[in-house]
C-alpha cells in the first residue's frame, strides 16, 4: 500500500499505514486478524490504494458500523473485493 504522512497521528510522525499496523498489533485479537485480512483484501483488488488515517479510533469504529463484524464472522472474499473495484470506479469517475 502507498504510504503517505496525511491525517492526524498524534505528533508522532508516523506514517498512516505505521499507525494502521500498529492498531492491528494493539488489538491483538480476532479483530486485529479482521482488519489486517481486510486490509490485504482491498490491497489485492487496488494496489495502488493510499491510507489514511484521520484520527484515532476511526478506524475500527468504522469497519464496526459500516461492515459489522463479529468474531467468527467470515469474509465472501470475491463480494468483498467487487465492492472494492465498484468504489474505487465510482470514485475516479
Amino acid at each position: 500500500m502507498a504510504k503517505r504522512t496525511s491525517g492526524s497521528d498524534g505528533g508522532r510522525g508516523d506514517s498512516p499505514s505505521q499507525l494502521i499496523d500498529a492498531r492491528i498489533e494493539e488489538l491483538g485479537d480476532w479483530r486485529g486478524e479482521m482488519l489486517a485480512r481486510i486490509r490485504a483484501l482491498v490491497t489485492q483488488a487496488h494496489p495502488d490504494v493510499v491510507e489514511e488515517w484521520k484520527w484515532r479510533g476511526v478506524l475500527e469504529g468504522s469497519t464496526r458500523r459500516a461492515i459489522d463484524f463479529h468474531e467468527g464472522d467470515t469474509v465472501d472474499e470475491k463480494a468483498f473485493q467487487a465492492l472494492v473495484h465498484a468504489v474505487v470506479a465510482l470514485n475516479t469517475a
